[in-house]
């Protein structure tokens, strides 16, 4: 009989948390050093926005929701993806199809849009199960995107709920691995010059997108709001270096390499709204984590 392991993810998580903390107290003196020297911490530069996205990409969409970005990015797309093929998007959601048209009003409008333009829309698509959706087998993507995601459970225990999130993510990014275009390691443009310890993440906000050589590797990127409790999710560490199995019979869960992160810029994505998943929030009532801003997270397989 084989045993199974159910503590590997906790310890993951009580690690991370940790590992937040000592980052929050290392932030916190250095703002009060740079408050003595007078410095002001709220000044941030003007930064051009980051476009992820090829006009040759062929695009996975996650979570869509309402398919609002689905819509912006094939019909309204900023100016270097005015090239993008439409039918090189699909765009799928976890929500049944008369579900999503019950839960938000423009659902049905923005998918007809999409159909009729070429893109692919799937309904009932599980993240972390993708391999079981007979229409994505035999394909692959340059990018496979999910915009904040979320389990959804409605869990009010903060542990628990940052450990069902971290749960959804590693299913996803198992299954997604399967759908990414094989090639060499896609190379970003070089951001800030500092020294970065190895548990930073790679911040590139050049406003351009990853530099490739020949045919790149395909990248996932994974899009939440940079406050609590989303970075408590800490996905950067679960990508690249993912807890071992719950089980001694299951392959290993994947690793990645962190290419960038940036802010995501709601304002590119001309008509986009973000759709939350429960209850009143599902009709768009609801508003993710006040305060930091939206940043999105790109990652590659690693050799």
């Amino acid at each position: 009989m084989v045993k199974i392991k159910k503590t590997s993810l906790k310890e993951a998580l009580s690690s991370t948390q940790a590992r937040l903390k000592k980052k929050k107290k290392d932030a916190a003196v250095h703002a009060s050093i740079q408050k003595a020297k007078g410095v002001a911490t709220n000044a941030k530069p003007l930064r051009r926005s980051t476009i992820p996205f090829n006009s040759s990409d062929k695009i996975l969409l996650i979570g869509e929701g309402d398919f609002s970005f689905a819509v912006a990015l094939s019909q309204h797309p900023p100016p270097p993806l005015e090239y993008l093929v439409p039918a090189n998007i699909t765009a799928t959601a976890y929500d049944t199809e008369d579900e999503c048209y019950s839960k938000y009003s423009e659902a049905q409008q923005y998918v007809r849009v999409l159909r009729e333009s070429g893109a692919q829309v799937l309904f009932g698509v599980d993240a972390t199960k993708l391999e079981k959706t007979s229409a994505l087998k035999g394909k692959t993507f340059d990018r496979i995107v999910w915009n904040f995601p979320h389990a959804g459970k409605g869990i009010t225990d903060q542990d628990r709920n940052i450990l069902s999130n971290q749960v959804l993510i590693l299913g996803f990014l198992r299954s997604a691995a399967k759908f990414l275009v094989s090639g060499p390691v896609p190379q970003s443009q070089p951001s800030r010059k500092r020294k970065r310890s190895s548990d930073d993440d790679d911040d590139d906000d050049s406003g351009q997108t990853a530099e490739t050589a020949g045919h790149a590797r395909g990248t996932i990127l994974i899009t939440l709001r940079n406050v609590s409790p989303y970075t408590e999710w800490d996905v950067p560490k679960l990508a690249k270096s993912p807890p071992p199995p719950r089980s001694s019979i299951d392959p290993p869960n994947p690793r990645y390499i962190l290419l960038r992160s940036f802010v995501f810029n709601r304002s590119d994505w001309k008509g986009y709204e973000h759709r939350m998943t429960k209850g009143e929030r599902a009709h768009g009532q609801g508003k993710t984590g006040l305060g930091g801003e939206d940043r999105t997270w790109e990652f590659t397989l690693a050799e």
